[in-house]
């Protein structure tokens, strides 16, 4: 398999995207075991760094700095919005405006609270997803602000099915249908999938 062999709901990259790969890699399945290893720094710095705990997650540098520091050893893009259309999300033109929309009607639900805390962060990281603001990554991205979330409201991490959604076919079925659901405004699947 090839970088440009896409499937399963993954965000296709155009050639021009690719070639700011920054390692050399040959497939699909190095690119995501080198993302893996990436984005686990990433999860340290969201989850354990005394320096990003104090920052606010609902601002818009937090939003871009936590998908350069899950990316930044893999891509030259890593934490700048793509400017490319997408087979998912908005027109790329619209993402500022809806990260900001996004970004005010999370901070909204916290001081009314408006939803449960879980809630909140699922509905918070079901937009993310669909604003796409960048090119590779979003998913998992979506899931890691979601986690801060929680976190930031005294609940533990999601279990997102348990699984690394990059590989586990079924369970990536079921995450992506749960997203679905929600697009539907019916969110309790993707709840109950976020807790699995």
């Amino acid at each position: 398999m090839t970088l440009l062999d896409e499937g399963d709901g993954k965000t296709p990259l155009s050639r021009e995207e690719q070639a700011d790969l920054i390692p050399s890699l040959a497939t699909r399945d190095e690119l995501n075991e080198w993302e893996r290893q990436n984005i686990l720094e990433g999860y340290r710095w969201a989850l354990h760094d005394k320096s990003a705990g104090r920052r606010d997650p609902l601002t818009e540098p937090y939003v871009r700095e936590l998908h350069k520091r899950m990316f930044d050893q893999t891509w030259k893009w890593a934490g700048r919005y793509r400017t490319t259309e997408k087979n998912l999300g908005i027109p790329f033109h619209q993402i500022q405006n809806s990260l900001a929309a996004l970004l005010g009607d999370a901070r909204y639900w916290l001081q009314h609270e408006s939803y449960a805390p879980d809630e909140i962060a699922i509905r918070f990281h079901h937009r993310l997803v669909f604003i796409h603001p960048f090119s590779s990554g979003n998913g998992r991205h979506a899931r890691l602000m979601a986690d801060v979330l929680a976190i930031r409201q005294g609940r533990p991490v999601f279990t997102w099915g348990g699984a690394e959604l990059a590989r586990a076919g079924d369970f990536r079925r079921q995450y992506i249908e749960a997203l679905q659901a929600a697009d539907r405004n019916e969110m309790k699947r993707l709840l109950e999938f976020a807790r699995s």
